[in-house]
This record gives C-alpha cells, sequence and structure tokens, in this order.
C-alpha cells in the first residue's frame, strides 16, 4: 500500500456545553437519549458491546471501544463502505463541560463522507444540546 492509500482524515467538532459532564454522558449513552439526537439504537456502554444505529438514510454497525463514564467514550463506526471511530471527549470547565467528537478513518477517496460528516455532526450536536436542555 502506498501512503496515499493509508492516508485517513478526521473531522473534529467542539462544543463548551453549559452542562455538566454527568449529564451530557448520559445524552452520549442512554439508548433513548441517544434517539433523540442521533438515531435509533440498541446501545449499551460497555466495552466489548455491539451496537446498531438506523435513521431513514442508512444504518451504523459499531463495537465500544471504550467507556470511562464522564469522561471518554469510543466506539466503531461503520457502514456499508467506511470503517472509522467515534471518540467523545468530556473535560470539565468552570462554566460545564468541553465536548470533543472526532470521527477517525475517512480516506481520500472518501470524500462524500467526509463532507457529510463535516456538515452532519454540527447538527448533531445542535441536536444534543437541545436533548441536554430538557433534561433535568
Amino acid at each position: 500500500m502506498t501512503r496515499k492509500e493509508t492516508e485517513t482524515r478526521s473531522v473534529i467538532v467542539e462544543r463548551l456545553i453549559a452542562h455538566p459532564p454527568e449529564k451530557i454522558w448520559r445524552a452520549l449513552t442512554q439508548p433513548h437519549l441517544i434517539e433523540e439526537w442521533l438515531m435509533k439504537n440498541d446501545f449499551a456502554p460497555q466495552e466489548g458491546s455491539r451496537f446498531n444505529f438506523s435513521a431513514n438514510w442508512g444504518s451504523v454497525e459499531g463495537e465500544v471501544l471504550k467507556a470511562e463514564p464522564n469522561r471518554t467514550l469510543s466506539y466503531t463506526w461503520d457502514t456499508k463502505d467506511l470503517e472509522s471511530v467515534i471518540t467523545w471527549t468530556l473535560t470539565p470547565t468552570a462554566t460545564g463541560t468541553l465536548l470533543r467528537m472526532e470521527q477517525t478513518g475517512f480516506r481520500t477517496d472518501q470524500e462524500p463522507y467526509y463532507r457529510g460528516a463535516t456538515v452532519g455532526w454540527p447538527r448533531f450536536l445542535d441536536a444534543l444540546e437541545d436533548v441536554l436542555k430538557r433534561l433535568d
């Protein structure tokens, strides 16, 4: 393989959110809350557990790689053509949490997926923030 074939890109979205990490963790890991901002799912935040996300545009299969409550959540994000990894990092701040989402693994020949993620993740995070506002 040449370097070009193995080179990948990442999409990173960072947000300062005025909620504590524990509250954001719930929205990232509880199936009924994930469904409100992302997709229908059978997610469980345990390392090694497999899950499926589904929406009208398709589905995603994954496996939880790391689940450190209120700190880090990482899982594979595989569609028919894309094998990637999503990592959420929650860092407490004086006013809430710095939430960082990174999706890695976009090959150079996967420009449509990369562009879709670049546009899609900020929208998903907007929806996540709406869910957080309604949570106790």
